[in-house]
């Protein structure tokens, strides 16, 4: 398949369909690259992307089954200090990295015997975790409720504030020279055996070189692509819930996660708290239930959640795969590039995703450790319709939304993957594989 973009004569080289953060990020990478590069989304950064916690956690996200995404993630969070520093310097903004590690607990005799196997698994893989008594983990985390009865420290997870990640990535862009069209496209252009551009909505065509899908859960339903080669993307509700507390006097200094919840603070009072798992279509109402188990649920870990202010609820679509990996690289269709199904590791795979597509764009090859997550692992035989085929209400792609360094203190990833080319001006549905012995932390959900 041909990669390099063929420059179009309306000086698109690459039109990237959706504006969250994966499509921001390859935006930008490609922009840098020297590409003529146009976002179409008329709500930019507003889905998944603003709806996520923000945790960038390999080491505590690792799911049985899920051990070869495992490197993907690690090699991603490696990436995360010198992209975030990148991001801020090209910006003036801040993006909220915070390198604060994570601590699982444990409520119960039931969580504790989860996870001594999750524990082990973990460090059977290689990773540094480190096993606390319940008091221990007061020690670290003086706000936990007395009846903790332990847990495990992964001090190598970190964070950032994704919301912060979002409008930086805009001004990244618009500095970088991407343009953004506040529009939705409605189909992918083919001419012959080869994607040309896109339909806008309104019936306007915009031609391009190459279309990078990355439109998230919504990716599976833009029209005029084959039916073999429409990418299986499923949409997973996700509700958390905003709190605000004293700036001075913080709920938590590190993520906490339970078994089925997680509190992730921001270090100035504001606190996340997620999430839901829900496979309810493209439905983004927050619900009471939703709201109640996540609040009970913090609760039980730390009591002191019921003092804090509740801001906002908030409900969000994390786009699922059937395996629950991503769909990175060439589709089989020349022109089109597809960067979707990131499931609940949106966040955390921005700077490899972004990488990898954009030095394909500009002329290279995937990576060979992003090729176990290619988009043609789902491909379909001609007549034959993908395994999970969704469409929204609605026409365009989405209905409108709702008002390089070491992995840190973890195991190195087993493939380094490859970083972009550099500027032109200097040159929770669960696994579906093995499932746990015993509930996991995030059962609930993550961002």
């Amino acid at each position: 398949m041909s990669t390099r973009p063929a420059r179009a004569s309306e000086g698109n080289d690459v039109v990237v369909v959706g504006g969250g953060v994966i499509g921001l990020g390859i935006a930008w990478r490609a922009s840098q690259a020297g590409l003529g590069v146009t976002v179409v989304d008329d709500a930019p950064g507003r889905g998944a992307s603003w709806a996520a916690a923000g945790m960038l956690a390999p080491v505590t996200e690792v799911h049985y089954g899920e051990q070869p995404l495992l490197d993907l993630n690690l090699s991603a969070a490696a990436r995360w200090p010198a992209f975030a520093a990148e991001l801020e310097e090209r910006t003036s903004r801040s993006v909220g990295y915070r390198r604060c590690g994570t601590l699982t607990v444990a409520r119960d005799a039931d969580d504790h015997a989860a996870l001594d196997d999750l524990f082990n698994f973990q460090r059977g893989l290689g990773l540094k975790v480190e096993r606390l008594r319940g008091r221990e983990c007061r020690q670290l985390e003086p706000g936990l409720a007395p009846s903790i009865r332990g847990g495990f420290l992964a001090p190598g997870d970190h964070q950032v504030d994704n919301r912060a990640a979002v409008a930086a990535l805009l001004i990244a862009c618009d500095r970088a020279g991407v343009h953004r069209l506040p529009s939705r496209a409605a189909k992918v252009r083919i001419e012959g055996d080869r994607a040309t551009g896109v339909v806008l909505q309104g019936g306007q065509s915009l031609q391009a070189g190459t279309v990078v899908l990355a439109a998230g859960c919504w990716s599976g339903s833009l029209a005029g692509l084959p039916p073999g080669l429409m990418p299986p993307v499923r949409p997973v509700k996700g509700q958390l819930l905003h709190l605000r507390g004293p700036g001075d006097s913080p709920l938590c200094r590190r993520n906490v996660r339970g078994l089925g919840v997680y509190v992730v603070p921001r270090g100035d009072g504001r606190v996340v708290v997620g999430a839901t798992v829900e496979e309810h279509g493209f439905d983004v109402t927050v619900t009471a239930g939703g709201v109640h188990d996540l609040l009970r649920a913090a609760v039980e870990l730390l009591p002191e959640v019921t003092e804090l202010e509740l801001t906002e609820t908030v409900a969000g679509l994390r786009p699922g795969s059937p395996d629950n990996a991503p769909m990175i690289g060439p589709s089989g269709l020349d022109g089109l590039v597809i960067a979707s199904g990131h499931y609940r590791n949106g966040i955390l795979l921005v700077p490899v995703t972004a990488d990898a597509i954009a030095g394909l764009l500009a002329g290279g090859t995937i990576p060979e450790a992003l090729l176990p997550f290619s988009p043609r692992r789902f491909h379909q035989p001609e007549g034959r319709p993908p395994a999970a085929e969704v469409r929204p209400p609605g026409p365009g792609v989405r209905p409108a939304p709702p008002p390089v360094a070491q992995v840190a203190e973890g195991r190195p990833p087993a493939a380094e993957v490859a970083p972009a080319p550099p500027p032109a001006s200097s040159a929770r549905s669960g696994p579906t594989a093995p499932t746990s012995p015993g509930r996991r932390p995030g059962d609930r959900g993550s961002p």
